[in-house]
């Protein structure tokens, strides 16, 4: 198990390095970025001067290494737009990204599941059909559309759930503060309904065509029919044997799943003004505040590749044939 444990982290090593050396090469293919750090009426000896000071003026390979001994601190630079270490300005906004991510993920599970299971057992009939017509749709929807159209709909047309606004949990949690999570808690799932939604759409409608795919196999293997010749309950098969063997590859899917919402939680947090590290990008993306955009994409990588991690031990715990 250790073994696997640090091969895992070695290689999570090396994809962060690469992650890195992107964000690096992006950063050098935008420009120089001394003009970022000066102001518009600068003389060219200024300029000059914020070059040597900063290090532009060396080797890229020299550059790229400074900059990865810096990041082992834990220091991207300051902000330009926020004038505070950029790190800060990520640690600030991640935790109401991780809340709407979290949500949309167990959205993504509790819902596609059970649809996958009654569109697997109902296989040709209105219910199945009805299951497949929307994924099909959820897959075609984009998720900022169907943001807004939840926007019009629910919030301007019948005002029953809010258009905006973010009651934090996560972060009193983080604090120590657990009473006040707690108290923060129904209003903030009140908040997370409509773009929670809008993120996990899409996964909830994949998820089920995996999990319907994967049961009408197992469905049909001779351990399932076995069972059910033992005079075994329906629900008894379903639950102890076919879920049970069908749910290896949704935990794979899982696995990835945290990548594959992030990417909607970007452009959702745009469209519900979402407090998160998806706006802090778009807007130092817009402000050419490289620091922030390097701070955001390392902080996200190293989350994706943890969550990665303890899925994949998940997935060991529950498949005796996986050799680790």
């Amino acid at each position: 198990m250790w073994t696997f444990i640090i091969r895992r982290l070695l290689q999570s090593a090396i994809v962060i390095i690469g992650v890195t050396l992107i964000t690096f090469t992006a950063l050098q293919m935008s420009g120089d970025p001394t003009y970022l750090y000066v102001s518009e009426r600068a003389t060219e000896e200024e300029i000059q001067r914020t070059r040597e000071a900063l290090g532009f003026d060396k080797p890229l390979p020299e550059q790229y290494l400074t900059f990865l001994g810096k990041l082992a601190q834990g220091d991207f630079g300051n902000s330009l737009s926020y004038k505070r270490p950029a790190i800060e300005a990520v640690m600030d906004a991640l935790p109401a990204t991780l809340e709407l991510t979290f949500f949309a993920m167990i959205l993504a599970i509790v819902v596609a599941i059970p649809l996958g299971v009654i569109a697997s057992l109902n296989r040709g009939s209105a219910a199945d059909g009805s299951v497949m017509t929307m994924a099909m749709l959820g897959q075609s929807i984009p998720s900022f559309w169907l943001g807004i159209m939840m926007i019009m709909f629910f919030g301007l047309q019948l005002r029953i759930l809010p258009i905006s606004g973010h009651v934090p949990f996560i972060m009193p949690l983080i604090q120590g503060n657990f009473m006040q999570a707690l108290t923060n808690l129904p209003q903030s799932l009140y908040y997370l309904i409509m773009p929670g939604f809008a993120v996990a759409f899409y996964s909830i409608s994949r998820n089920a065509r995996l999990v319907r795919s994967s049961m009408l196999e197992v469905l049909g293997q001779d351990f399932v029919r076995t069972a059910r010749a033992k005079g075994i309950s329906e629900s008894a098969v379903v639950i102890h044997h076919a879920l049970r063997n069908a749910w290896l590859p949704v935990v794979t899917m899982i696995g990835l799943e945290f990548g594959f919402l992030i990417g909607g939680v970007v452009v959702v947090e745009i469209v519900f003004s979402w407090p998160g590290l998806g706006r802090l990008v778009f807007n130092a993306i817009n402000q050419r505040d490289i620091p922030v955009v390097q701070a955001a994409v390392v902080t996200l990588a190293m989350v994706f590749i943890a969550l990665n991690l303890i899925v994949d031990l998940v997935y060991a715990k529950i498949d005796p044939r996986v050799k680790l």
